[in-house]
């Protein structure tokens, strides 16, 4: 789609918006998408675009990052992780504080580099720190499985993976967060299919749309959305039908289902929500970091000095927060939504989106 092909797009929304729409693009990447195509500020102002809790990094307790600090004071411990966490705050710091053992803290971008890690620090505990949505759960999934494979004793993972449903059912049943349309997580569905979703319209009876990252394909989402609410319609719709099947990818899903179990998940900023975080099955105790070092993750909710809570629920929008672009920059985060890339305070600041100012 042509630029002028876009802004025809986007007139014919504000041509037939008819009253205040609020839609939530769950995804960090459709938030990247929209603030840097500049969508949010051709958009008539009645149409709100609300980022919802798709940054893995910014959901990622405090407990947690406590947990990670905690091995690194075992001196025969090596953390790996991927870099958006190493500036994530625990109770009262980061795994970036800790300098005097950066020597034991690698970070990768790809999660199989940690196999190559543990096999040339065969004197080490090597341990990963696994977070993320549905999205990265088969991967860790098929690491544990050549973990076994490769015969590595020394690999552990502390598991801090989420389950999208739970979450979103929460932020769609709060009396203070009225939706009227939902662009659901694409990565996720790429990997759990477009019927992964379909309670959105059948118990909260709104639309929703599955969504490609292109900002036309956004754009289209935000169209078929805005026309749903304006006919009064309810239906779920595959967008990204390139990637996205109705029942997505079912050898990644077995991966996932092999491994892991779900239970009772605490989010930052949230609290606990049945059902939502993945752990270990039995059978796979072995390579469980928090039981293999006994640790004690205290879940709980803290109160944070910022909005990041709220923020990730759609409550409230960065520029809501008295923090932001002030004593909170990404140069000196007070939050998790300004460290990840993907964290909507991160977002608005390097894109400027102001429709929710």
């Amino acid at each position: 789609m042509s630029s002028f092909e876009l802004e025809g797009l986007v007139n014919l929304i504000n041509e037939r918006v008819e009253s205040n729409i609020k839609i939530m693009e769950v995804c960090g990447t459709h938030t990247q998408a929209i603030a840097k195509s500049g969508l949010c500020n051709m958009l008539d102002p009645r149409i709100q675009l609300i980022s919802g809790p798709g940054c893995p990094v910014c959901v990622t307790t405090e407990s947690y990052i406590d947990a990670a600090i905690e091995l690194l004071l075992q001196p025969n411990i090596v953390i790996v992780t991927f870099g958006d966490m190493i500036r994530v705050t625990g109770s009262n710091k980061s795994l970036e504080d800790c300098m005097e053992m950066k020597s034991r803290i690698k970070v990768v971008y790809s999660p199989f580099a940690v196999l190559d890690i543990a096999e040339s620090n065969n004197n080490m505990q090597i341990v990963f720190l696994a977070v993320g949505f549905e999205t990265t759960a088969p991967l860790i999934a098929a690491l544990i499985k050549m973990t076994i494979q490769r015969g590595l004793h020394n690999l552990f993972f502390l598991v801090g993976l989420k389950l999208m449903p739970p979450v979103l059912d929460k932020v769609l049943s709060s009396k203070d967060n009225r939706l009227d349309a939902l662009i659901c997580p694409g990565h996720v569905s790429v990997i759990m299919g477009s019927e992964y979703f379909s309670f959105v319209p059948e118990k909260y009876n709104i639309p929703a749309v599955i969504s490609g990252f292109e900002y036309a394909e956004v754009a289209a989402a935000i169209y078929y959305l805005s026309e749903e609410v304006r006919k009064g319609k309810r239906n779920m719709r595959n967008l990204y039908t390139k990637c996205v099947k109705s029942q997505g990818n079912a050898i990644a899903k077995e991966l996932m289902a092999s491994v892991f179990q779900s239970k009772e998940g605490y989010w930052r900023g949230i609290g606990k929500i049945d059902g939502s975080e993945l752990t270990l099955k039995k059978e796979y105790g072995a390579f469980d970091a928090s039981k293999n070092f006994d640790l004690r993750i205290k879940n709980e909710y803290i109160a944070e000095n910022c909005q990041c809570g709220e923020i990730i629920i759609g409550s409230k929008s960065p520029y809501q927060c008295s923090l932001f672009c002030k004593s909170c920059t990404p140069e000196s985060p007070k939050g998790p939504c300004m460290v990840s890339s993907e964290g909507a305070c991160a977002i608005f600041y390097k894109y400027k989106r102001r429709d929710l100012a």
